[in-house]
C-alpha cells in the first residue's frame, strides 16, 4: 500500500526568464517529473508503452496493407516460402488475374450469434486467423467462383473467366450440378436455391450427345444423388434415376466391359474413335454411384452391370502383385498395354473405389478387400521410392520392368484413402504411410515459386541432388485440383494435426493470389514456376467447385458431424454417399 501522505499529482512553478525551451532543460524537467512519480503510476506507464509496441508489431503487416491498398506492390521474393511472395502481372496482357495481398477475409455479421468464441490460431504468415475467418474464406472464394458462374456461364458447362464465357463438354450444366451439394454443406442457401430452380426447370437429359460414361456418373449422377442424402428432395433422385437410365446402354458390350461414351438421347454407346479400349479407372470408378441408384430404386440392374466389372477385373490376368495395366478391351474383356503400371492417370481411382465399395456395402465384400490389400503391398514393392535430399516418400511408375520417379498430382488422393483404410480397422502402418505421402503432397506445392503444384513432377534420386523434385516444361500447369486437399481433410479429421489445416491454409491463399480472376471465377494456369505471370489457361474446371472447395471447407470445420466419415464415404468427385446399414 503507498503512504496515505503521499501525493498522487505533480506540481510544478516556473519562475525566471531562463531558456526553459533549451533541449537540456527539457531532459532535466522530463526526468524531474517522472522521478516525482510514483511507483505504480511508472510500472503502469511501462506497461502501456511495451503493450502498445507488442500490439504495433502485430497489426503492422494488416494495417500498413490497408491504408496502401494495392498502390504499391512488392517485388516477388525469388527465394523464402513461395506463399510470401507476391505476384506481378507482366504489363501488356490484359489479364484479370487479381492480386490478392491480403487474402483473409472478413467474417460476415450474418453468421455471428453462434454462441461459441472462435478458436484463434496463427497461420504461417504470423498473422491471428480464426477457424470461423477460414470458413469464410472457404465461402467467399466459391461465393467469387459462382458470380462469374452465375454471370458469364449460367447453365453451362464450364466458365472461362478470363474471356468471360462459357465452354461445352456435354451441355449439362456440368458446373452447377457438380456444385449443388458444396452450396449445401457451406450452407449456402441463396445460391442453393436458384440453382435448383435450374434444375427442376431447365436440366433436361432428352438431349442426342455424346457423354462420357464415367465423367457424367461421378460427376451428374454422383452430384444428385449426394444432393438427394443431404437435402431429402425427391427432385434429385428423380434426376438420378434419369440419366442412370439413359447411361445403361454403355454395358452392352460383347465382354459386358462397358464403353467409355453414351448417347443420352439416342440410346447408343460406342468405344472413343481410335481406339475400342476403355481406360481401366473409368470402368472401375462408377461403381459406387450405380450400386446406390439401385439401393434407393430397388431396380437390381445398375447393380448387376457394375458388379460384373469388377468381378471380372478381379479374375483378370495382366495384374502384378495387385497392379492393374491402364487399359481394357471391351470386346475382348482382357487387359491391354501390358506392364505399364500407374496410380496416376487412367488406373488412380481404381485402387480407390476398391476400398470405398468395401466401406460402402458394410465391410462385407471381402474380394474388394483383398484386392485393396494386395495392390498396396504392390504399391510398396514397386513403386515406393525416397527422394533427394530430403528423402521425401514417393510413387512413381513402372513400366515393362523400368522404374520412372514419375508422379501425377492425381496420386495425392492416395494419402486420404490410406488414412481413410486405416480409419476403418486396416492396418496401422497405412497411417503412417499416408502421413509420409502427404508431406510430399504438401512439398509439391511448396517447393514451387508460385506454393501451386504442377500437374506432373520428377523426383530426384541420386546423391547430390539440390532439390527433391524436377518438374518439365509441358507439366508445370495447375488446373485447380482438390487431390491434396482430399488428403488434408482425412489426414486432419483423423490425427487433428493442426499442420494439416496450415497446409491447407497455405494452398487457398495461393490459389487467390495466382488464380483467381477479378470479375469472377478462378482460372487454372499454365507455369506455377513463374509467380510474375503463371499464364493463365482461361477455364475453370467443374471439380473446382464440386471438389477443390468442398474439401477446404470441411479441412477448415471443427465438426466431426459434417458429413461424417462414419455414415459417408465421398465419390471421387467428393459426392458423399451413405455407408449402408449392416443388415443390408
Amino acid at each position: 500500500m503507498h503512504s496515505p501522505s503521499r501525493k498522487e499529482f505533480v506540481s510544478l512553478t516556473f519562475t525566471g526568464s531562463g531558456n526553459y525551451n533549451s533541449k537540456q532543460w527539457r531532459r532535466q524537467s522530463c526526468w524531474r517529473k517522472w522521478k516525482q512519480l510514483s511507483r505504480l503510476q511508472r510500472n503502469l506507464i511501462l506497461f502501456s508503452v511495451a503493450l502498445m509496441l507488442v500490439c504495433g508489431i502485430a497489426t503492422y503487416p494488416t494495417v500498413t496493407e490497408h491504408f496502401r491498398g494495392k498502390k504499391q506492390k512488392r517485388a516477388p521474393h525469388k527465394r523464402g516460402p513461395p506463399g510470401l511472395q507476391n505476384r506481378l502481372q507482366k504489363k501488356g496482357t490484359g489479364s484479370d488475374i487479381q492480386v490478392e495481398e491480403n487474402p483473409i477475409q472478413e467474417a460476415k455479421k450474418a453468421d455471428k450469434g453462434k454462441g461459441e468464441k472462435p478458436l484463434m490460431v496463427v497461420n504461417y504468415l504470423g498473422v491471428c486467423v480464426s477457424e470461423f475467418d477460414r470458413l469464410e474464406a472457404v465461402r467467399d472464394a466459391f461465393r467469387h467462383a459462382w458470380k462469374g458462374y452465375k454471370e458469364f456461364a449460367w447453365g453451362q458447362d464450364e466458365l472461362r473467366p478470363i474471356s468471360k464465357s462459357y465452354g461445352e463438354w456435354f451441355g449439362l450444366g456440368l458446373t452447377l450440378i457438380d456444385a449443388l451439394d458444396t452450396m449445401w454443406i457451406l450452407n449456402l442457401r441463396e445460391e442453393f436455391e436458384e440453382a435448383k430452380t435450374w434444375v427442376s426447370t431447365e436440366l433436361s437429359f432428352n438431349k442426342n450427345v455424346d457423354v462420357n460414361l464415367f465423367e457424367s456418373t461421378i460427376r451428374i449422377l454422383g452430384g444428385l444423388l449426394s444432393t438427394y442424402h443431404l437435402t431429402g428432395d425427391a427432385l434429385f433422385l428423380d434426376k438420378a434415376k434419369d440419366i442412370g437410365t439413359r447411361l445403361m446402354p454403355a454395358f452392352n458390350t460383347p465382354s459386358k466391359i462397358p464403353y467409355s461414351d453414351v448417347n443420352i438421347g439416342k440410346g447408343t454407346a460406342h468405344p472413343p474413335r481410335w481406339t475400342s479400349d476403355s481406360t481401366v479407372a473409368e470402368v472401375t470408378s462408377i461403381q459406387l454411384e450405380f450400386r446406390e441408384l439401385s439401393r434407393l430404386t430397388q431396380d437390381t440392374r445398375y447393380r448387376a452391370a457394375v458388379d460384373k466389372v469388377m468381378q471380372k477385373v478381379h479374375k483378370l490376368e495382366g495384374k502384378q502383385d495387385g497392379l492393374v495395366p491402364m487399359f481394357i478391351n471391351t470386346n475382348s474383356g482382357q487387359f491391354t498395354h501390358l506392364g505399364v503400371f500407374t496410380l496416376g492417370a487412367r488406373a488412380d481411382s481404381y485402387y480407390e473405389y476398391l476400398l470405398k465399395q468395401w466401406i460402402q456395402g458394410g465391410q462385407k465384400e471381402t474380394e474388394l478387400l483383398e484386392d485393396y490389400l494386395q495392390a498396396l503391398e504392390g504399391v510398396k514393392k514397386n513403386l515406393l521410392k525416397k527422394s533427394s535430399p530430403n528423402s521425401l516418400t514417393f510413387v512413381g511408375e513402372l513400366s515393362h520392368g523400368q522404374f520412372s520417379p514419375k508422379m501425377d498430382h492425381l496420386v495425392c488422393f492416395l494419402p486420404g484413402t490410406l488414412a481413410l483404410g486405416a480409419h476403418h480397422g486396416l492396418p496401422a502402418d497405412h497411417m503412417e504411410l499416408a502421413k509420409q505421402l502427404m508431406e510430399t503432397c504438401y512439398q509439391m506445392y511448396a517447393q514451387m515459386e508460385t506454393g501451386l503444384s504442377p500437374e506432373i513432377v520428377h523426383f530426384n534420386m541420386h546423391e547430390g541432388s539440390i532439390r527433391d523434385v524436377d518438374v518439365k516444361l509441358a507439366d508445370r500447369h495447375n488446373l485447380l485440383r482438390p487431390e491434396t486437399v482430399e488428403s488434408l481433410f482425412y489426414l486432419y479429421r483423423f490425427t487433428k494435426d493442426r499442420k494439416y489445416r496450415d497446409w491447407g491454409w497455405e494452398i487457398l491463399q495461393n490459389f487467390n493470389k495466382y488464380t483467381k480472376v477479378s470479375t469472377g471465377g478462378y482460372t487454372s494456369i499454365n507455369n506455377v514456376r513463374d509467380p510474375e505471370y503463371p499464364s493463365p489457361r482461361d477455364k475453370m474446371e467443374s471439380f473446382f467447385l464440386g471438389e477443390t472447395l468442398k474439401y477446404f471447407y470441411l479441412l477448415f470445420s471443427d465438426d466431426p458431424e459434417l458429413v461424417s466419415l462414419d455414415k459417408y464415404v465421398f465419390n471421387t468427385e467428393a459426392h458423399p454417399l451413405p455407408i449402408w446399414p449392416s443388415a443390408e
